[in-house]
């Protein structure tokens, strides 16, 4: 957090159209970093990511997205307008369609196990959505929300090769759409404008949720390599 006001007031005055959610990215370096430019993402777009390292993942990743799924219905149970539940009712038939088919269909080419437990970073992962729904309103839920996604669509977009295998090449995909691409900005917007009109305590909850989700997304990739050699 280099030079980087730990108020939102501070970091905004003198900054025309200063936004919420930059100020929060700023604030989780230099785990932001580590995350979308770490050892498996570059792995992961040259197609060189070792078939146990990403089958360990994406066991952890379905372990960890049953309860994204309701943190994203508690989110659209507290959004302010039907507008905004509309939108994220059309990502949750998302992640229950069209990523689940992705799953099942790796899970088979890479012998997975669709019911595998899971370790301590999915766990504390789960603990994180699953308090900042019970405890916070819809910003809470944004400030885990935001990072969870915006990190994704952060590498896959800036992912210049694509691998051949498909279950790498599809997860780029799923996360590099223009539609997945445009829901990210949407879910900004919603966090710039609830956070901005915060009170300074609730800005600081809100950063201390972003900051830790982004930590937890840095060791979710790192633990892919649990049983192998880390860099």
């Amino acid at each position: 957090m280099t030079d980087v006001p730990d108020t939102f007031a501070a970091y905004a005055d003198g900054r025309e159209d200063a936004r919420f959610t930059d100020w929060l990215r700023a604030r989780s370096e230099p785990d932001w970093t580590a995350a979308v430019d770490g050892r498996f993402v570059r792995e992961l777009g040259t197609d060189r990511i070792d078939d146990d390292a990403f089958r360990r993942y994406l066991e952890q990743d379905y372990a960890f997205v049953e309860t994204l799924t309701g943190t994203f219905g508690h989110a659209l149970a507290e959004a302010p307008s039907m507008a905004a539940k509309g939108r994220l009712a059309d990502f949750l038939g998302t992640l229950t369609s069209e990523e689940n088919d992705y799953f099942e269909r790796s899970f088979e080419a890479l012998d997975g196990n669709p019911d595998a437990d899971p370790d301590a970073t999915t766990r504390a992962f789960v603990d994180l959505l699953e308090r900042a729904g019970r405890e916070g309103g819809y910003a809470e839920t944004l400030a885990v929300l935001v990072p969870a996604e915006w990190m994704y669509e952060t590498w896959a977009t800036g992912v210049d090769s694509r691998p051949e295998r498909f279950y790498l090449d599809e997860w780029i995909e799923l996360h590099a759409t223009p539609a997945f691409v445009e829901f990210v900005a949407w879910l900004r917007a919603e966090l710039d404008r609830e956070g901005a009109a915060a009170s300074p305590r609730r800005q600081a909850r809100l950063d201390r949720l972003f900051r830790r989700t982004v930590e937890l997304e840095r060791d979710f990739f790192d633990a892919a390599y649990e049983n192998g050699n880390r860099t």
